[in-house]
This record gives structure tokens, C-alpha cells and sequence, in this order.
């Protein structure tokens, strides 16, 4: 039986919590593509909790929940842009970044856009094209005295189409 995925707003209480969730999502899920001085240098960027809320708070940010434990969260920046996703690793590969995936997709067609762009970490690469998503570009991100790849991937989103009269 698969497991219950609770979505919901984030709220300003979840920012340490979430913090936490994208450290160890870094930590453990992004050793598997990325050398150990990358993956410290990505994940220091939740250290200062304040200025990572402040980043999600900017965002229209959603928490998925199982068993009523933050097992992931999704931002999605203006109408087209999936600015995170991240999964705890105790929750990995058990459809919870598939949940805020979908309902991320669904929340860029609401806003009118016709597709939706991720710049996609090594490690997430293949979820997303899994999903429809058709890599454009590669990317260099400096951190500090590392640079980490990805690569920014686009989908094409059906129209929304609202209630006939």
C-alpha cells in the first residue's frame, strides 16, 4: 500500500526544520554525484537559517508530509521556475518528490505558464527527465572555492483550463 503524501503550505516555523532537511538531503543523496568539498559547500548554504528562510519565504514554497513528518519540500520562483526540490533521504525514492513535482507542475500551469524550468543538480538529472523534462543547457555553479554542474531542463505544461459555463 504506498504511503499517504500530505501537502501543504510552508510556514515560517518550518525553516529550521527545513534547513535541516536540505542539509542531509545534500549530505547523503548529492555524495552520490559530487566530491565531498562540493556537497559541504552546497549544503552550507542552509548555515544561516535566516537568510535560507528568507529564501523560501520568497518562494511559494510547499512541504510534503508523511505520517505528519516533513519528508520533503518544492519552491517554485515566480510562475516557471522549480527553484528546489529536496528530499530528506530517510523518505528518498517513496514518491514524495513526485508528489511536490506534481504539484508544482499544476501550480506554474495555475499561474498561466506554459512550461516550467529546473536547473537540475547531477543527482536529480534523471528524476526529472524520468517526469518530461528536456535538458537545455549545462551550468557551472561556483560555491566558494568549488564548482558543481547541473543542468537547467524544461517541461512543456499542458494549458489549464477552467470550469465551461
Amino acid at each position: 500500500m504506498p504511503e499517504t503524501i500530505a501537502l501543504r503550505p510552508a510556514l515560517p516555523a518550518d525553516a529550521p526544520a527545513l534547513a535541516a532537511l536540505f542539509r542531509a538531503s545534500v549530505e547523503v543523496l548529492g555524495a552520490e554525484d559530487y566530491s565531498l568539498p562540493q556537497v559541504e559547500a552546497w549544503s552550507a548554504l542552509a548555515d544561516d537559517e535566516a537568510a535560507f528562510a528568507q529564501k523560501l519565504a520568497e518562494k511559494l514554497t510547499i512541504v510534503g508530509l508523511v505520517g505528519g513528518a516533513i519528508a520533503g519540500f518544492a519552491a517554485l520562483k515566480g510562475a516557471d521556475v522549480l527553484d528546489m526540490l529536496y528530499v530528506h533521504p530517510d523518505f528518498a525514492r517513496r514518491g514524495v518528490a513526485s508528489a511536490l513535482c506534481d504539484a508544482t507542475e499544476k501550480l506554474a500551469a495555475a499561474r498561466k505558464a506554459k512550461k516550467l524550468t529546473v536547473d537540475a543538480s547531477d543527482s536529480a538529472e534523471r528524476f526529472f527527465a524520468r517526469r518530461g523534462y528536456v535538458a537545455q543547457k549545462r551550468n557551472m555553479v561556483f560555491l566558494g572555492d568549488e564548482v558543481l554542474g547541473n543542468t537547467t531542463m524544461t517541461k512543456e505544461l499542458p494549458a489549464m483550463t477552467g470550469p465551461t459555463q
